[in-house]
This record gives structure tokens, sequence and C-alpha cells, in this order.
């Protein structure tokens, strides 16, 4: 397998991308809610999304599960305080692993699909390259722009909450051991994994819509995810995000092998026509 070969695909793939709405607003909408509003919701009017009662008793199962370190770190802060460091820096942290599933996957799902709709996929099943070659080239047109984009919104995120709360913590909340896991490991290997799932589904349905249809289910376990968090089930530290990280590398290079495998082009071109 040649990388050079697979990059063929790329720059092939990512021209066509630059050109599909479908598939860029997505991925520039959503980061931008999640860097922008989400951090001045929570400073500006915090009591918009905290009422008494329920999710006062979230927030305390979330500080209880913390580090205590962490624990310490925030007990001399103002309740507000506390509700604004903890949403900012743990609640909200899921959030920015559906940026790389949602942006990879509108990618992915144009892949195969995308290519039946434009009568490419003859052509492309044609080439001299091997299915390995071809099947990199996909991953990786999915996998650079859309961790492209979760890094952008991670900056962005940073950046904001650093600026509308400086003033209230004398200090930077933004980045965090924990987040830097998550946006460098985690998020890779979930947005691989995300990838590899919808280039077999792409493969195998005829359009581009049906393909991102199916692939919107890969966010349930990211909200599961955010829903552990914020009952405090299950906190996403640096230790448990190396963990889940080194058992979705490893679900990822079976999901690839499982790809190659269920890769048959007379069967692709046949479900096309």
């Amino acid at each position: 397998m040649r990388l050079d070969k697979s990059m063929l695909v790329f720059r092939k793939d990512f021209i066509e991308i630059s050109r599909n709405k479908e598939v860029l607003l997505p991925m520039i909408i959503v980061p931008l809610i999640f860097a922008f509003l989400l951090p001045a919701i929570s400073v500006i009017a915090p009591e918009s999304v905290n009422t008494p009662g329920e999710p006062d008793m979230m927030l305390e199962n979330m500080i209880s599960e913390l580090p205590e370190a962490v624990q310490a770190k925030i007990m001399s802060l103002t309740p507000t305080q506390q509700y604004i460091y903890v949403m900012l820096v743990y609640f909200f942290s899921p959030f920015f692993l559906i940026i790389p599933v949602m942006s990879s996957s509108v990618i992915a799902a144009d892949s195969f699909a995308g290519e039946k709709e434009r009568n490419t996929l003859e052509a492309l099943l044609a080439t001299p390259l091997t299915d390995a070659e071809l099947l990199l080239g996909k991953i990786l047109v999915s996998f650079i722009p859309g961790m492209g984009v979760t890094l952008i919104g991670f900056i962005l995120y940073t950046a904001t909450t650093d600026i509308l709360t400086y003033q209230s913590f004398g200090m930077f909340i933004m980045p965090n051991v924990p987040w830097i896991v998550m946006i460098f490991v985690l998020a890779p290997a979930v947005s691989l994994l995300s990838i590899g799932v919808t280039v077999i589904i792409s493969s195998r349905v005829k359009g581009f819509r049906e393909a991102q249809q199916l692939s919107a289910l890969l966010v349930v376990p990211v909200l599961a995810l955010l829903f552990g968090q914020a009952s405090g089930f299950l906190i996403l530290g640096s230790r448990v995000m190396l963990v889940m990280s080194l058992i979705l590398f490893g679900i990822d290079f079976v999901v690839f092998r499982f790809g190659l495998r269920l890769f048959q082009r007379e069967n692709i071109l046949a479900q096309s026509r």
C-alpha cells in the first residue's frame, strides 16, 4: 500500500467536498455554536441554564466525582463560579466529541454514496489503486478536515471561555490536561471509528442522504457520555480517556480490516446501477 496513491484520492475528494454546501455547512455551523454560544450562555446568563432543583443536584453529583485536587480548588469559589467552572470545563467537554463524529461522518457518507449520485463511481473503482489505498484515501479525506474543524472549534472555545471568565476567576481556566487528552487522543480515535463505520455504510447504500441518516446514529454513544458525565456516573478524566482511546484504536483497526474484507468492487458497482 502506497500513501502517495491514497493522497490522489484525498485530493480529488477534497476538491469535491469544498464545493458541496450540504457537507460544508454542518461542519461550520455546529463548531461555531459550541465554541461561542455555550460559553456565552453559561457566563453571561447562567440562570438560563441553571434552574433550582434537579440541575443543582446534577452539579453536586459532578463535583463529588471530580478529583480531590479539583474539588479543593473550586470549594473557595462562589456557587455561581462553581457552576460556571464545572459547566465549561467538564460538562460541555463531551460536546467536542460530537464535532469530529459529525464532521467526519458527513464527509465519509459522501465517500461512495456521493460517487454513485455523481456517476463517478465506476471510473473510481476502475483505477489501478488497491482496495487498501482506495479506502485509506477515503478515510483521510474525512479524518483530516474533521479533526481540523475540531481543533479550530477547541481553540475558539478556549479563547471564548478564557476571555469571558478571566475577570471573574482571575486566571485562565482553559485548557486543562483532560481537554488536551480528549482533543488530541480520544477525539481522533472516535473520529476514525465513525469514519470506518460510515465508509462501510456509504459503500452499501445507494445515496448520500441515506448514508448520512444512518451515520447520524453514531452520535448516540457520545450523548451517552454526556449524560454519564452530567449524572456524575462517569467523569472523563485523563486516565479514563486514555483507556477509552486505546480500546477505540483497537476497534478502529478491526473495523478497517473488516471494511477491506467487505470491499468488493463488483458488488458495489452492481448496487449503484
